[in-house]
C-alpha cells in the first residue's frame, strides 16, 4: 500500500497536540485515560499519508503510518512535551 488516508483532530485542551486516526470519527482504538487527558478532539483536516511524502511534523512517515496501522491512532505532542527516545 502505497497510500493512507489520515484523519487529523486537534485538541482544545492541549495546544500542539494532535490525534491521527486511520478512519474519520473513529475513536475506538484510542485508550479512554488519553481522551479524557486530550479532551473533546476537533477535526482539523485529513490528508493522504503517502510513503513518499515528507511530515511537517518530527516523525518518520513509515513510522507514523505503521502507528495508525497497527494501533489505529498515532498521537503528536507538542515538542516540549515528547518523551525522549
Amino acid at each position: 500500500m502505497t497510500t493512507m488516508q489520515c484523519y487529523v483532530y486537534r485538541s482544545r485542551r492541549k495546544p500542539g497536540s494532535f490525534l491521527f486516526l486511520a478512519e474519520r470519527d473513529n475513536f475506538k482504538p484510542v485508550p479512554p485515560a488519553l481522551l479524557d487527558i486530550f479532551g473533546v478532539p476537533e477535526f482539523s483536516f485529513e490528508f493522504d499519508v503517502s510513503v513518499d511524502r515528507t511530515l511537517m511534523i518530527k516523525a518518520d512517515t513509515a513510522e507514523v503510518r505503521r502507528l495508525i496501522t497497527a494501533n489505529g491512532f498515532f498521537l503528536q505532542l507538542p515538542p516540549s512535551e515528547e518523551r525522549p527516545c
